[in-house]
């Protein structure tokens, strides 16, 4: 009996010991670095003011969007990168 509390106590020290575990906070991936979509353009030759003023607002509302969502998704990344390396 005496043995057995002897070994299971070296068992459990050496479970004890501190082994470095270093986790690194994960790298964007390549799909999330993807740029905002190019903007339409105006055709040449176009004399209606309604087919540039359609362009017009096409791209100022795709250009919102994905300014909207880039800042969105970069503000989460940061504040989850600032927490992750405050617990350490």
């Amino acid at each position: 009996m005496k043995y057995i509390i002897i070994a299971l106590a070296l068992c459990l020290s050496a479970c004890a010991t501190s082994v470095p575990v270093t986790m690194n906070f994960p790298q964007v991936p390549e799909e999330l670095k993807a740029s905002c979509p190019d903007l339409k353009t105006i055709p040449e030759g176009t004399t209606k003011l309604s087919e540039v003023v359609t362009v017009v607002t096409e791209n100022y509302g795709q250009y919102q969007e994905c300014k909207i969502k880039i800042d969105a998704w970069t503000q989460w990344y940061n504040s989850q990168k600032k927490i992750f390396e405050s617990i350490k």
